[in-house]
């Protein structure tokens, strides 16, 4: 039904406009040039207004009689945003109330053969929140946004803006059907070995008339007695020597394709296609000496994740295609990740999303949609949110990819930690009310449907993360941790080495995006800090302060603003660098470390190492080189400089270990070698050089180089501001159309390629060494390429 001839308008204007399904308000009136890009300079600003109105959306659409002569005839609403009151030739036949629903109508007794008429009306969510808002004695944080089962982002965050939107922003269709149709199907993997694997399909099945019904599986047959209503019933199925599904750089996301069909003598009634991966996947949370462990346990294997967290890819959902998801997906694998985290601001994403992470090995730390807020526990809500939870672990559990769920991201940290009592001033009552509110919610029902839907191979549940607040020394030994001292404390980059957690699921700093990215959303003339346009694309009220602040830390600060936007790329890969490097170097204490943020819902400065448009910024080039499954890491500990080899794979590496102390055009003047090996899945010092063995170099001008394997790592001695850098003569000769080879004479640091038909280089933002040749692969042929170095900004 989405491609029938939809119109909308606001509610009490005669004047009805072209409606695109699925859709959204704000992109309707911009595609009906009633109002400007939403997302260009600083008309945000100016766009408000459209959250306060009712909208109508509505179609005429014919049933033809082969049609009408269905038993069931059924009105499916994949996602409706969000207060929808459904009109069906001219009966209310719905009121939905959350996004994150499906909504399905029997349909046949209010449709007619012909013409019919299909009507929705949009009712503002903002006036809805505040309506539910004030029915309550106190203030809860932040306002209306927690009453509506909506994406939480779109009301605004530090990263977005406000763009509340309403409309039909999923599939909507008719589904006709006759006897019987298959609702849902599961399965339960009862036994894994290398032998055998053992599993239950279990499927549940509404049925208009009892009687006798068989699913084909291939050219098996099973046979049921059916009775009138929901029937649930399960098929065992064998399979021999069972192919594990394995995590990005670990093995093959091997999966398995099923076909099932529904049959009534002999005539086929309903078809499923299901595809999963056989996995066994935990959490260990092991006592020690230190505190308690935070680890993913795959397969039988510890396997340290490596990954980020996901927000949604745009403010208007309806605009994100599976290509969308797809590239994403890729550019995580390409980034040596293995998770992501589906962060609870957001939305839960199309199927196109876990598709992708199932083929390419991306585990998914699946957040459920709640974020930043203590939420209401009226029996209405409460059965709304269970409602929403069957709906969503119903549709995901079959993905392989799906290792966690978790009930909220930071509502227990903001109630412990935020000040919320006391800026609300609430009373003991009102404290005691809203705790056990939180606790109903995340503690009881969340985790007791989960436990009434998912197998218990399936089923790992966390109620909140972070357990436990970065303010506490106690986040950095047990649980999952959320440093923010670093960006929001505004401490060194330094910081990161001493405050590792068990599990990192979030940490971040800043970045602007590309200047070709900015000008797509601002005007040139705006393109400096003065102006509405740029302000209005940084959402963090002291963001730009905050970036400049350790900009002069570590770097000499730009003059030229495009300079100072590659120079902020640097500085934010620079400092994740540090992190990351501190958290690998940790392991087995360490077990995981998901950067904030993967991703971007429009052009912004902003944590993300993807732009909105998904270029790679500088972050992202770090994230693969520091998220490679052997990786050199160097570190300044006490009287030394110690050489740790960190190896995430499941072998044991024996090979020369080779270091170089090279100054800046070259000469060696300091070497070593030596014979190691490296235990599978470990993080060892492999070599330490005392501190007064360099004492007699000017480190100023040196760079350590070095080299296991095929892996490599440079180490400076100095902060990029304080190293002597000349200037470099860089070569690049064309291969052929898609490769380039890049050299120079003396050190190059900070190689950024780019060209004005906006080619993507599968490396960039690099150190080359003198007499050092490095390889690149294009996306397509480049019409100039262009060269900036550190030493470029220093003018």
């Amino acid at each position: 039904m989405s491609s029938e001839n939809w119109t909308f308008n606001k509610q009490n204007d005669a004047q009805k406009y072209k409606a695109t399904i699925p859709g959204t308000v704000h992109t309707d009136l911009f595609q009906n040039k009633l109002i400007p890009d939403p997302f260009f300079g600083a008309n945000e600003k100016q766009l408000q207004w459209i959250e306060h109105e009712n909208w109508e959306y509505e179609t005429y659409f014919p049933l033809s009689k082969v049609e009408f002569q269905n038993q069931n005839i059924d009105l499916e609403f994949d996602g409706l945003d969000t207060y929808a009151t459904v009109y069906l030739n001219g009966k209310v036949v719905l009121e939905a109330d959350n996004m994150f629903r499906k909504w399905v109508i029997s349909a046949k007794s209010y449709l007619k053969k012909d013409n019919n008429h299909l009507k929705i009306v949009f009712h503002s969510t903002v006036k809805k929140g505040k309506e539910e808002a004030e029915k309550l004695p106190y203030t809860l944080p932040e306002n209306e946004r927690i009453f509506v089962r909506k994406a939480q982002y779109q009301f605004g965050w530090d990263w977005g803006p406000r763009f509340v939107t309403a409309g039909i922003w999923r599939k909507v269709q008719l589904k006709f059907w006759n006897s019987a149709k298959i609702e849902n199907v599961r399965y339960d993997q009862k036994v894994l070995n290398a032998e055998k694997a053992l599993l239950d399909f279990i499927f549940t099945i509404e049925v208009q008339k009892s009687g006798k019904y068989q699913i084909y599986f291939g050219a098996k047959q099973f046979h049921f007695n059916l009775k009138k209503g929901i029937n649930t019933v399960k098929i065992p199925i064998e399979i021999k020597d069972p192919i594990l599904w394995w995590s990005n750089g670990l093995g093959i996301p091997h999966q398995y394709a099923f076909h099932f069909q529904l049959q009534k003598n002999n005539e086929k009634l309903d078809e499923k296609q299901l595809k999963i991966g056989l996995r066994t996947i935990e959490l260990i949370q092991q006592k020690d000496d230190k505190g308690t462990g935070f680890a993913f346990k795959l397969n039988g294997k510890m396997v340290y994740m490596k990954g980020a967290n996901y927000i949604p890819p745009d403010s208007f959902l309806p605009r994100v295609k599976d290509s969308t998801y797809k590239s994403l997906v890729a550019n995580a694998k390409k980034a040596n990740m293995n998770m992501l985290r589906v962060w609870g601001g957001g939305v839960y994403p199309d199927e196109a999303f876990y598709d992708a992470c199932d083929a390419n090995g991306i585990l998914v730390w699946q957040d459920f949609m709640f974020a930043c807020a203590m939420y209401p526990g009226d029996k209405k809500f409460i059965k709304n949110v269970k409602q929403e939870v069957i709906y969503q672990v119903n549709r995901l559990q079959n993905h392989p990819s799906l290792a966690l769920w978790c009930g909220n991201n930071e509502n227990d940290e903001g109630w412990h930690n935020w000040g919320w009592q006391k800026q609300h001033s609430y009373t003991k009552s009102d404290s005691m009310q809203i705790w056990n509110d939180y606790k109903k919610v995340f503690r009881e029902v969340i985790p007791n449907t989960l436990d009434s839907l998912v197998s218990k191979e399936k089923n790992v549940y966390w109620s909140s993360s972070p357990s436990i607040g970065w303010g506490r020394k106690e986040s950095m030994t047990q649980g999952d941790s959320h440093y923010w001292g670093v960006w929001w404390g505004k401490e060194p980059f330094e910081i990161y080495k001493t405050k590792v957690p068990r599990f990192m699921s979030e940490y971040g700093f800043q970045s602007m995006p590309n200047i070709e990215t900015l000008r797509k959303v601002v005007l040139e003339t705006d393109l400096n800090f003065n102006s509405e346009a740029l302000k209005n694309h940084q959402k963090h009220p002291i963001g730009y302060e905050t970036i400049r602040e350790y900009m002069e830390r570590d770097f000499i600060v730009p003059t030229k603003f495009e300079d100072y936007i590659y120079v902020s790329q640097l500085l934010q890969a620079d400092g994740m660098k540090t992190a990351m490097e501190a958290h690998r170097r940790a392991k087995p204490y360490n077990m995981g470390t998901l950067y904030w943020q993967f991703n971007d819902c429009w052009p912004v400065t902003s944590w993300s190492s993807l732009d909105f448009y998904g270029n790679w910024k500088a972050f992202h080039y770090q994230a693969k080189r520091s998220f490679e499954n052997l990786l050199i890491s160097v570190n300044e500990e006490n009287e030394f400089y110690k050489v740790y080899l960190i190896n995430d794979n499941f072998e044991t590496y024996s090979d020369k270990l080779t270091l170089k102390l090279l100054s800046f055009d070259g000469k060696i003047l300091w070497q070593s070698s030596k014979k190691i090996n490296v235990e599978e899945n470990s993080s060892t010092i492999v070599f330490e050089i005392a501190k007064e063995d360099f004492s007699k170099f000017d480190l100023k001008e040196a760079v350590l180089d070095v080299r296991f394997k095929n892996a490599s790592s440079n180490y400076y001695f100095a902060k990029p501001k304080d190293l002597q850098l000349t200037k470099p003569t860089i070569q690049v000769e064309q291969i052929d159309d898609l490769t380039i080879e890049v050299s120079t004479d003396v050190l190059a640091k900070d190689v950024y390629l780019y060209s004005e038909n906006e080619v993507f280089f599968d490396d960039n933002y690099f150190d080359l060494l003198p007499n050092q040749k490095r390889i690149i692969k294009l996306n397509k042929p480049a019409r100039s390429i262009k060269i900036k170095i550190i030493f470029d900004t220093l003018k």
